[in-house]
């Protein structure tokens, strides 16, 4: 093994979700993704404090820059469009890595306690988008409200993104949940 190799945290995280894949989630240990990447336990560590974080890295940046969309929204901007605005914000977080995102997912898919943890991670999200939200004088329940309705769209919108093999972008299908969603509404 050389001391250092270009790219240790992909080839790690793919490494990673290969094993997921090939063995399972719970059967794979830490040893075994640092070895099929090539890599030492301790580059390991260096990059995720766990193999759990291999899956949900990244979330200090994802929620950084919805955020940030939500305070730099301009003031005639409805709730609703500032929420758009957010999500759209952090498409280019996922839009090159749509083969990690479908394997990502389709271990947390067969795993009900990354489906947990899963679910806290778009919580949280939820609730940092709120809390932006009421900085910009959006009062509740409007708040809590839009920025819930935003995951909801998300949330639909990353599944068709990972799950259809001729997705369009993940922007088309936010704006295409949206709009759904006010037909639904409006009847």
């Amino acid at each position: 093994m050389s001391r250092w190799q270009p790219n240790a945290k992909g080839r790690l995280e793919q490494a990673a979700l290969n094993l997921y894949q090939e063995r399972g989630y719970e059967q794979t240990t830490v040893t075994e993704i640092a070895e099929r990447a090539g890599l030492t336990e301790r580059t390991f560590f260096r990059y995720f404090a766990d193999k759990r974080e291999v899956l949900f890295g990244g979330q200090e940046n994802l929620l950084k820059t919805a955020v940030s969309a939500i305070e730099t929204a301009p003031d005639t901007a409805t709730p609703i469009e500032i929420i758009i605005a957010a999500l759209e914000a952090v498409v280019p977080m996922f839009q090159e890595r749509q083969e990690i995102a479908r394997q990502r997912q389709s271990v947390i898919a067969a795993n009900p306690g990354l489906q947990e943890r899963e679910m806290l991670k778009l919580a949280t999200l939820v609730s940092a988008m709120t809390n932006a939200l009421r900085r910009r004088a959006v009062t509740d329940p409007e708040a809590s409200l839009v920025a819930n309705t935003g995951a909801i769209v998300f949330k639909t919108a990353y599944a068709r993104w990972v799950g259809e093999p001729d997705a369009p972008d993940l922007s088309i299908l936010i704006r295409a949940s949206f709009d759904q969603l006010k037909r639904i509404i409006s009847g």
